[in-house]
């Protein structure tokens, strides 16, 4: 049920993930300062510096010197955007939090819509690509994904939906007792349940500079979210074994009747055929709880999902 929050005067906490983000970073903070100071005088942005090797600290660092209201987290290294958004969750102070990236293809003046749908009541917000600037081949792999992934989930995904979105205080504190270390905040924010809606946007294109999620991170992206959300890929590996071993009893039987009547089994080639068949097999189920493995192992080490070299106007 729906509860209207009648605050004149909200705090909005931004989460901007930066990674070589130097030629964005001061149009990103003019603009979406503009919209916020528009909507409310209690607001944060919060930079979060993944590991970048460019200017970007220099700018963050002298913009945090010469607005109060502006915030940052330094990491030590690059420990990739979803974790980045986690810090940020993990540091934000808002009533509502708005999770946006810096190189403007998602335009901060949608905050605005956002907030309207906040008052109503919804406690995540969700940013929904209504048009996209992107290659044919990302919009067309994007579109693949996000149906597939929905066949193989057991909890729908909103499609066409990035990492952009406003959160409620209490969607927040829901998702920051969540410890896990392979996060794919877009299925999570889903997962946590809460009132949700949808503000429709026109994401433009990037800036400046090259974007990082190439087609390697967009495949690690998609893995995170199929063995996070999934149990599918142990249940297709235990389909592949029973057909198998139902396709094995059938040929022991078919081998077992010919020695019986006395006649020879013609030739090495389907014997080389079967062979090949169940080493495929095995070695595919084998990469599939492999991968499990992998991930229960990573959880079980419990490292911090991520290191502070630096902060900036954020009080401990």
């Amino acid at each position: 049920m729906l509860k209207s929050k009648e605050q004149d005067n909200p705090f909005i906490s931004i989460i901007a993930p930066a990674y070589n983000e130097e030629g964005n970073i001061m149009k990103f903070y003019e603009r979406t300062s503009q919209v916020l100071s528009s909507l409310t005088n209690n607001y944060e942005i919060i930079f979060i510096n993944d590991g970048s090797s460019d200017d970007t600290m220099l700018i963050l660092a002298r913009l945090a010197d010469e607005d109060k209201k502006v915030k940052v987290i330094s990491f030590s290294k690059n420990f990739g955007h979803q974790v980045a958004v986690s810090a940020g969750l993990d540091h934000a102070k808002g009533d509502a939090v708005v999770i946006i990236d810096t190189d403007l293809q998602d335009p901060p003046e949608v905050i605005s819509d956002m907030l309207i749908s906040w008052r109503k009541g919804y406690e995540v917000i969700n940013a929904r690509r209504r048009t996209r600037k992107d290659s044919f081949l990302k919009v067309l792999t994007a579109k693949i994904f996000y149906r597939l992934l929905n066949v193989l989930v057991s909890n729908d995904i909103p499609e066409d939906v990035g990492d952009f979105r406003m959160l409620d205080r209490k969607a927040v504190n829901a998702l920051r007792l969540i410890k896990e270390k392979e996060r794919y905040i877009r299925g999570l924010t889903n997962w946590i349940g809460f009132e949700q809606s949808f503000v429709l946007y026109d994401r433009d294109e990037r800036l400046s500079g090259k974007t990082h999620y190439p087609v390697r991170k967009m495949i690690q992206l998609a893995l995170t979210a199929i063995f996070s959300f999934s149990s599918f890929p142990l249940k297709l590996a235990n389909l592949l074994a029973f057909i198998f071993l139902v396709i094995g009893a059938g040929v022991v039987g078919y081998a077992l009747a010919v020695d019986f009547m006395g006649e020879t089994i013609p030739g090495w080639t389907s014997q080389v055929l079967i062979n090949l068949s169940f080493s495929i097999t095995q070695l595919f189920v084998l990469g599939i709880i492999s991968e499990y493995i992998g991930r229960i192992h990573k959880q079980v080490q419990d490292r911090p999902m991520y290191i502070i070299s630096d902060i900036i106007n954020i009080e401990n």
